[in-house]
Formats: structure tokens, C-alpha cells, sequence
């Protein structure tokens, strides 16, 4: 396995993937070989992974210091 990804690697890779995702449904529902209700499911989940990457990304300062200050000992 490769070293650590960062948070914007991350980020990019999950917006290759939505824009295959974006073409590659459509396509498989007019064929019937997903339904669309798969497809929307399977679309909000990894919207949701990207705003989770990101929320991470907008708030990695934060978090840093809350984990530092959890290992201190400064929090219960």
C-alpha cells in the first residue's frame, strides 16, 4: 500500500470518480442493468464521502488540536 494520501489527493480522486460515476449510470439504467434508485443511493453516498473529505479538509486545524489536546490529557 502507498504512503499517505493527503485530505486534496483524497478530494480529487473522489471528483474522477463521481464524474465516471455521472456518465457510467445513466447508462447502466437505460440498459436495466442497475435501477435508478440503486444509482441515486449509491450517488448520495459518495456525495456524502466527498463532504465529509472536505468538512475535513475546511476543519483539519481544528481537528489537529482537538486530537493534541485529547493525547495531553486536557480533555476527558
Amino acid at each position: 500500500m502507498a504512503g499517505k494520501i493527503s485530505i486534496i489527493g483524497q478530494i480529487s480522486e473522489i471528483d474522477r470518480e463521481i464524474k465516471h460515476r455521472e456518465k457510467l449510470y445513466p447508462r447502466l439504467v437505460h440498459e436495466g442493468r442497475m435501477k435508478q434508485v440503486e444509482a441515486e443511493m449509491l450517488m448520495e453516498r459518495i456525495y456524502a464521502i466527498r463532504q465529509t473529505l472536505v468538512f475535513c479538509k475546511d476543519n483539519e486545524a481544528d481537528i489537529r488540536a482537538y486530537i493534541a489536546a485529547k493525547k495531553a490529557g486536557e480533555l476527558p
